[in-house]
């Protein structure tokens, strides 16, 4: 009696054990990496350039004459006492261009290749970089 206990919960157990295992089961291939440093060949910024306009006063006369003319001017009217001349004085427009680094181009080498990559900030020399193996299906 105790065999055909044992063969009756074998029977009930087999069926679902066997099963469990026939499943297929998915393999997902694991990414092997590690970082090494490359050696920087060379750097070269990416620019921005920004244009930033402001208004300045501007006389006429203020072009042609020199700092030291108007010195000179300036001393010698205030000592004939003559009353100053006032020019034709306007507001106009004066644009100045900015240029700022928004990237930089990098080329480097590992193992004898060299490669490219446009990165945020200048690496200096040496340029770690991460190393990804992985098999193709």
């Amino acid at each position: 009696m105790r065999h055909a206990g044992l063969l009756s919960l074998i029977a009930v157990l087999l069926p679902a054990s066997v099963a469990a295992y026939a499943q297929p089961t998915t393999v997902i291939p694991r990414e092997n990496v590690r970082y090494e440093h490359a050696r920087v060949l060379r750097v070269t910024p990416v620019y921005q350039v920004l244009t930033a306009s402001r208004m300045e006063e501007r006389c006429e006369g203020d072009e042609q004459d020199s700092r030291l003319s108007r010195v000179v001017g300036a001393v010698k009217k205030a000592l004939k006492n003559d009353p100053p001349k006032t020019g034709v004085c306007r507001m106009v427009q004066v644009d100045q261009q900015f240029r700022r680094a928004i990237a930089y181009d990098v080329d480097y080498t590992y193992r004898g290749s060299k490669y490219r990559s446009r990165l945020a900030e200048d690496p200096g020399s040496l340029l770690r970089i991460r190393i990804s193996v992985m098999p193709v299906p």
